[in-house]
This record gives C-alpha cells, structure tokens and sequence, in this order.
C-alpha cells in the first residue's frame, strides 16, 4: 500500500491524487494559511514559468514546415513547460486549481489533455524521443502535426499505486493526445494554465 505522511499533521495516509500532501482538506488550508508568506508558494517563480511556456507555444506556432528537428524540439519544450506550470498549481495551489477546473464547462477534456502530457512528459528522455510520439503533416507547419498511438509503457517497476497512475496518463494520452493536432493541445492547456495562474494570490497578501 502507497502511504504518505501528511505534510501538515504528520498522519500517514492512502493519497487520492497523484500530488497529494496532506491528509485532508482541513491540513490543507491550515498549512496554506501557516506558509502564505513562505517563498516556495511564492508567485514569482510560477509567473515566470507562466511566461516561458507561452514564449514556446508561441515560438512552436512559427515554425516552418521544413524545420523538422527544430519542431520536434520546440514541441518537447512545450510539454515540460506546461507540465512544470500543471505541477506547480497543483502542488501549491490546489483550491485556485480546482476552482478553476470546476469553472470549465469542458473540464473532463482539459483535465484529460494535462494528463495525457503527464505521460508523454514522464516517457521523453527515459523510454522515448518526441518522433515517437508525433506525426508530422507534410506541408503543414508543427501546429498541424498529429500525436500518434502510442504503445502501452511496461509498468511492473511500479509501485501498484504508480501502476495505476501511469496507466490513467497513458488512457488520457490515447482518448484526448492520440490524433489530435500538436498545436490544438498546447493552445488550449496554455489558456487554461495562464487564467488559472491569474487567479493565484500574490505571497505578500
């Protein structure tokens, strides 16, 4: 069994969530309340994470056709950036992340989607290269390429909990990635990320 010590009370605990801290929502706001001035939660460093990953989305979206192994590049940028912006909401702010969640009438897709990065975040560089994972379009530039159908990952070095985890980001990756258009997934993950972050308190409040 997966167990974890609550970051505020100390109890251990079966975690829900793959990022989960604390043991329950009353831990929770009780060490967001404690640490609101604590310069890990600060803002400072998630808006500058914010900026770079809209700098490569953008950068992906002037790519020209020809420029392959550029593309492919700017596209593994793309994942780590969204990824390390998911992660740092999550971990630190999860209220404003799942309000803003809650806020959209497409919540399964872009939950969905995120996940799905998730995996593709944590096969690159380990078990695979950005080719693997996307289909170039000739003629059209990398916001036109398409995530392939990717192969099953083997799991049984995992914990049982990792198992399952992993093997929720590759379904997400099949049923919301998997021939979907690159510049599609990362127009609508950047738009979410960037409106939730906005709603993220300055640390000094």
């Amino acid at each position: 069994m997966d167990l974890r010590v609550c970051q505020q009370c100390g109890s251990a605990f079966t975690p829900r969530r793959e990022h989960a801290r604390f043991c329950s929502a009353r831990c929770r706001v009780t060490w967001n309340r404690e640490n609101a001035g604590s310069v890990s939660v600060d803002r400072g460093p998630l808006g500058w994470a914010v900026v770079a990953m809209g700098e490569v989305v953008a950068r992906l979206g002037r790519l020209r056709p020809k420029d392959q192994v550029q593309a492919l590049t700017v596209i593994s940028e793309a994942v780590w950036w969204v990824t390390i912006v998911d992660a740092t909401l999550v971990r630190y702010h999860p209220d404003v992340y799942d309000a803003a969640l809650s806020s959209r009438p497409d919540r399964d897709v872009v939950e969905g989607t995120l996940t799905g990065l998730r995996f593709v975040r944590n096969q690159l560089g380990y078990h695979a290269d950005p080719a693997d994972f996307v289909e170039p379009v000739p003629g059209r530039a990398a916001t036109g390429w398409r995530w392939r159908t990717a192969a099953c990952p083997a799991l049984d070095t995992l914990s049982p909990r990792g198992q399952e985890w992993e093997a929720s980001r590759y379904k997400a990756y099949e049923d919301r990635l998997a021939d979907h258009t690159v510049g599609d997934t990362f127009r609508s993950t950047a738009a979410f990320l960037t409106a939730a972050s906005a709603s993220v308190p300055p640390a000094a409040e």
